[in-house]
C-alpha cells in the first residue's frame, strides 16, 4: 500500500445474512494516519482480507486494533488479528481499544492473547486517546444492544468521522462533524422503534448530512435491504438530491483522507 493517510475497506457487509452469506466481505476497515496504523472492527475474514489484498496488508506493522462493539460483524476476527499483530505472540505489540463489555463477563477477547499486547484501553464515553500519530475521541454512547461507541480522528487538515451502528437520536449529527463521514447504513428503510432493529437507515443519513455538510461520505457496512437497492445507486440518488459528494464503499477500495 502506498504512504500517506487513507482507509481501505476490507469489507462492506452489515448484518447477520449478508456476514454469514458472505454476500459482501466482513473484514472491517484497515486505517493508516501519519505512518501510525489501525485495525478497525476486524469482522469475520478480516485477517484474509489482509493478507489477499493487493497490495497485501501485513498485520505485523500494525499499531493497534479499535472495537466499536462487541457484535461478531464487527469482532469475528479480533483474537486472529491480535495474533497476527503480534507474531503468534513472540512480539509482544500493538494496544487494543475496545468497549468494557467486550473484555468483561462474556468477552469477545480471549484473555490469554490480551497478554500478547502492549496494552488494553476500555472505551469509555466523551473521551480522547491517542495512538501513534493518530488521535481520536469517542462521543456519547450508542443507542444499540451492546456498548457501542463511534469515532472522531483528528488530522492536521481535519476530522475524519466513523459513525457505526446506532438507532438515530436527535443528538447524533452533532456528534460526528467530520470533513469525511463514513457511516454505516445497515437499511434502506427504517423500522419503527420497539422492534429492536437499532440501525441506521438511508433517511437518517440524510437527515445527519443535511446538517453536518462532510466534504465526503461514504456509505458502508450494507444489510440486506440495502444490498437489494444497490448501495451505489443510493449514493448517487443522495449526491444528486444532496448536492454533496456521496459514494458507497466496495470490498477492497481505498479511500485517502484528503480534503
Amino acid at each position: 500500500m502506498s504512504e500517506g493517510d487513507f482507509v481501505k475497506f476490507l469489507g462492506t457487509a452489515g448484518a447477520r445474512i449478508v456476514v454469514i452469506k458472505q454476500l459482501r466481505s466482513s473484514g472491517g476497515l484497515w486505517i493508516s494516519m501519519g505512518g501510525t496504523k489501525v485495525y478497525l472492527d476486524p469482522g469475520p475474514g478480516a485477517l484474509v482480507r489482509c493478507l489477499s489484498s493487493r497490495p497485501k496488508l501485513d498485520p505485523l506493522s500494525l499499531n493497534g486494533i479499535l472495537l466499536s462493539h462487541r457484535h461478531l460483524d464487527h469482532s469475528g476476527d479480533i483474537n486472529v488479528m491480535i495474533e497476527a499483530m503480534t507474531d503468534g505472540g513472540f512480539r509482544k505489540r500493538g494496544v487494543l481499544f475496545a468497549p468494557r463489555d467486550a473484555l468483561e463477563d462474556d468477552p469477545v477477547v480471549l484473555r490469554y492473547v490480551r497478554t500478547y499486547l502492549e496494552g488494553i484501553e476500555v472505551l469509555r464515553e466523551h473521551t480522547e486517546y491517542r495512538l501513534g500519530n493518530i488521535r481520536f475521541s469517542t462521543n456519547r454512547r450508542h443507542i444499540h444492544s451492546t456498548e457501542t461507541y463511534g469515532f472522531n480522528f483528528s488530522l492536521p487538515i481535519g476530522q475524519v468521522s466513523f459513525l457505526t451502528d446506532t438507532r438515530f437520536f436527535p443528538e447524533l449529527p452533532d456528534l460526528y462533524p467530520g470533513k469525511i463521514l463514513i457511516v454505516s447504513v445497515v437499511r434502506h428503510k427504517p423500522i419503527e422503534a420497539g422492534q429492536g432493529i437499532e440501525h441506521l437507515a438511508v433517511e437518517d443519513v440524510r437527515r445527519i448530512i443535511t446538517k453536518t455538510q462532510p466534504k465526503l461520505t461514504v456509505l458502508t457496512h450494507f444489510g440486506m435491504t440495502m444490498i437489494r437497492a444497490k448501495p451505489w445507486d443510493v449514493a448517487k440518488s443522495l449526491e444528486e438530491e444532496m448536492g454533496l459528494r456521496v459514494i458507497a464503499a466496495r470490498d477492497g477500495m481505498t479511500v485517502k483522507l484528503t480534503f
